[in-house]
């Protein structure tokens, strides 16, 4: 944002002569600082379907998941809510917050290598992070769902671009996962939320999660994002245990990738038809846990590492750069 002072500049000893000067003054929007609590909206048709949107949202399942009493509405094949991944409802920095992401659409997707929607994103997480089928574009649920990443995406800039976008960084270790000291990690830090046995635990209401399942029949299946060890590390270094902050995180990066290498080795579901992903598989990410690829790296090294040799392989074969 820019705005402007005007100043009146006196010139000479004698006549004065007054000269408008124009001094812009930058101010950056702090966005997470902003009011994201639809509970304080108005009663107006536009303010419902964004409480409809914020509900949906944080209590996926109630709505569409398995147990909603309603057959031709499920869309979920599990009982993980969006909140579940997109933590403080979509506004958390560096845990993919959805501030913006209005404005970032349409946008090229590799996993479908061509411009896609919002719409078409969302179904992305249905068919993957839920385990489900796509939402119908028309539908009330849809509609109130992007109409709450509107009212989220209010103050980001016009491009979208946020400090706190995505996920962080993380020094990848130049070495496969070591799955018995991930599985430590696991019991001392992620275990006392999660359960020993990483079902995770029921809200009160019965049908969302407090603590979300990382593995088994209610977690998210093998062609999600959070399926690839560098993506799972990179949110579990900034975000968890639950309650770390970026700036202020509790595990190194050899934990985080040690933890998310041992989580994604746990049985969950599998996608159908994962071989449809990524059409050029050249732009498919080097820890991506299911085949094909466009290398002749086994798929073990592909869910695990190394995976400094894969990226090597990209950028000395292909000129590409890969970091995921």
């Amino acid at each position: 944002m820019t705005s402007a002072i005007t100043f009146l500049l006196v010139k000479g000893c004698g006549k004065h002569e007054v000269e408008p000067l124009i001094a812009p003054i930058e101010t950056k929007l702090d966005v997470y600082a902003q009011n994201y609590d639809p509970t304080t909206l108005g009663d107006s048709e536009e303010d419902a379907v964004v409480k409809l949107g914020y509900q949906l949202f944080n209590q996926t399942p109630k709505y569409l998941g398995p147990d909603n009493g309603n057959a031709d509405m499920v869309y979920q094949g599990n009982r993980l809510a969006c909140k579940n991944c997109h933590l403080n409802s979509g506004t958390k920095a560096y845990s993919a917050p959805l501030i913006g992401i209005i404005q970032r659409f349409p946008q090229f997707r590799g996993r479908e290598n061509k411009m896609g929607t919002i719409q078409e994103r969302i179904n992305g997480c249905f068919e993957r992070s839920m385990n489900g089928k796509m939402l119908p574009e028309e539908s009330k649920e849809m509609q109130a769902l992007v109409k709450y990443l509107e009212w989220l995406s209010r103050f980001a800039p016009e491009d979208g671009k946020i400090k706190g976008q995505g996920f962080v960084k993380i020094f990848i270790p130049n070495r496969a996962v070591d799955l018995e000291h991930g599985k430590q990690v696991f019991a001392k830090n992620c275990a006392v939320c999660h359960t020993p046995s990483g079902k995770g635990v029921m809200d009160a209401n019965g049908y969302t999660y407090l603590y979300p399942p990382l593995w088994g029949d209610d977690s998210f299946n093998h062609g999600a994002g959070m399926a690839r060890v560098i993506t799972s590390a990179q949110f579990i270094k900034a975000n968890m245990p639950f309650g770390t902050k970026y700036d202020a995180p509790e595990l190194t990066d050899e934990e985080a990738y040690d933890v998310a290498g041992y989580i994604n080795q746990q049985e969950r579901p599998q996608k159908a038809n994962p071989e449809k992903d990524f059409p050029d598989l050249l732009k498919k990410p080097v820890s991506t846990p299911y085949p094909p690829y466009a290398d002749d790296f086994p798929v073990e090294q592909h869910q695990m590492g190394p995976f400094q040799p894969i990226m090597e392989y990209y950028k000395n074969t292909h000129n590409i750069t890969k970091n995921k």
